[in-house]
């Protein structure tokens, strides 16, 4: 394993370029399904800068990016980023903050940022595929760069499937024989876990619209109330988790947005609320989802609502399962890379908060998967608030406005993670 750290410190590029790219995405922002930039800067990057035997097959379920580089015969990886941003106001006050905004899908203009770390995806993978290219001439096989929009609609690694990343008559990207991606999140930088078997939960969005009947906030007796209804379904949605989930199993059901008039003296007709839920078994996922409807259904039937509500289903995540045996084989690359303990690469990390849509890129051809995650908190913030015992409270999580991994070690832990990934699988023997 050694030999496979030996190559990733003798071939890994200057970063000095990829804090640039890194500085140049996150100021460059773009939602999901409207990444057209990014993704041109990143297949422009592969060809002018790393190099012209790639094969690019852009525009794959929307911006979607295959790029491959074949070096022989040898099993084939796909290493993975996405690349989309979120409606997220930045205040990080750094001098290379996004002040982007732009039209959401529902054509309402919103600010814009990179605040769950995609852009240091993008910027860590391209710095390992000029690591991994520099250093060809010790490992065979195919490497598969999938650069993937809308992760965080659920939606992007679905799409690319379906619009045929793998069919022979259109894409023709060569099936992966195993699949890796990673994740930056609010740990100290430098440190990288991974863990076998699920590693993050499903999830399950959805907005609800309760009908009413509304007028004049002073005559009460000739409304059918839907704030009033909404407030009861939302207190009785907190039973699901409580009263209903088995207590050895976790499952979380938040209501996340409420939406009824913005006038005091008038009362609207419809109320809307947002739901998110995630679970980490199907069978908890599916009770979760009956019970949110048989909730919804009963409280307008008690409030007297003028029409049942109305159900979106908005995003939809599949369980995160990472392959036992590609793990362990994963396992033994980071701890001769990275080292083991507190400070260094853990095999036993806690599960991902979130939810991702990765795997479907694998498991969409029967084909193992394994997520890892990396640390990206400034050191000296991070023992500070591990000494205060303020962790909670004041490192900021992914989707927070003040989310900005700093940027070395981060960039160097991310770029090596990949690297030795893939070179776990295409070393030469």
């Amino acid at each position: 394993m050694s030999a496979i750290s030996d190559l990733v410190h003798k071939h890994r590029p200057s970063l000095d370029s990829y804090q640039d790219l890194y500085k140049h995405f996150h100021a460059n922002p773009e939602l999901s399904n409207q990444e057209e930039e990014t993704a041109a800067t990143i297949c422009k990057h592969l060809k002018e800068t790393i190099s012209l035997d790639f094969n690019i097959r852009p525009n794959i379920g929307g911006h979607g990016i295959a790029a491959l580089y074949h070096n022989g015969p040898g099993p084939t990886i796909l290493l993975r980023a996405d690349f989309d941003a979120l409606p997220v106001q930045e205040r990080t006050g750094l001098p290379y903050a996004s002040t982007k905004r732009m039209q959401d899908a529902d054509g309402v203009e919103k600010p814009v940022m990179h605040a769950c770390g995609h852009d240091m995806h993008i910027s860590s993978l391209l710095a390992a595929a000029e690591t991994l290219v520099s250093a060809r001439d010790s490992w065979s096989g195919t490497l598969l760069l999938a650069f993937q929009p809308a992760e965080e609609r659920g939606t992007g690694a679905q799409a690319m499937v379906d619009d045929g990343m793998y069919d022979p008559k259109k894409h023709a990207v060569p099936v992966p024989d195993i699949c890796l991606g990673g994740h930056v999140v609010p740990w100290r930088s430098g440190v990288v876990g991974s863990r076998r078997g699920l590693v993050a939960t499903s999830a399950d969005s959805m907005r609800v619209t309760l009908h009413g009947r509304g007028g004049h906030a002073s005559m009460p007796d000739r409304l059918i109330d839907p704030v009033v209804m909404a407030a009861g379904v939302v207190m009785k949605l907190q039973t699901i988790v409580s009263r209903e989930v088995d207590p050895w199993d976790t499952a979380v059901v938040t209501v996340a947005s409420i939406q009824a008039g913005d006038a005091e003296n008038v009362v609207v007709d419809d109320a809307r609320i947002a739901i998110d839920v995630r679970a980490t078994n199907p069978q908890a996922r599916e009770k979760d989802m009956a019970s949110i409807q048989r909730i919804v259904k009963a409280e307008c039937l008690a409030s007297n609502a003028v029409k049942e509500p109305t159900f979106q289903i908005t995003r939809n995540f599949p369980l995160t399962v990472n392959d036992d045996s590609v793990t362990e084989k994963l396992e033994g690359s980071f701890k001769a890379h990275f080292g083991e303990g507190k400070h260094a690469y853990t095999s036993e990390c806690g599960k991902l908060c979130g939810s991702e849509d990765f795997s479907i890129l694998g498991t969409s051809q029967g084909k193992p998967c394994c997520f890892f995650m990396y640390g990206g908190v400034d050191h000296n913030l991070w023992d500070q608030c591990e000494t205060e015992g303020t962790l909670n409270e004041k490192i900021p999580i992914n989707h927070s406005g003040l989310f900005a991994p700093v940027i070395m070690p981060t960039l160097q832990t991310a770029c090596d993670a990949y690297a030795a990934g893939a070179l776990t699988w295409l070393m030469k023997k």
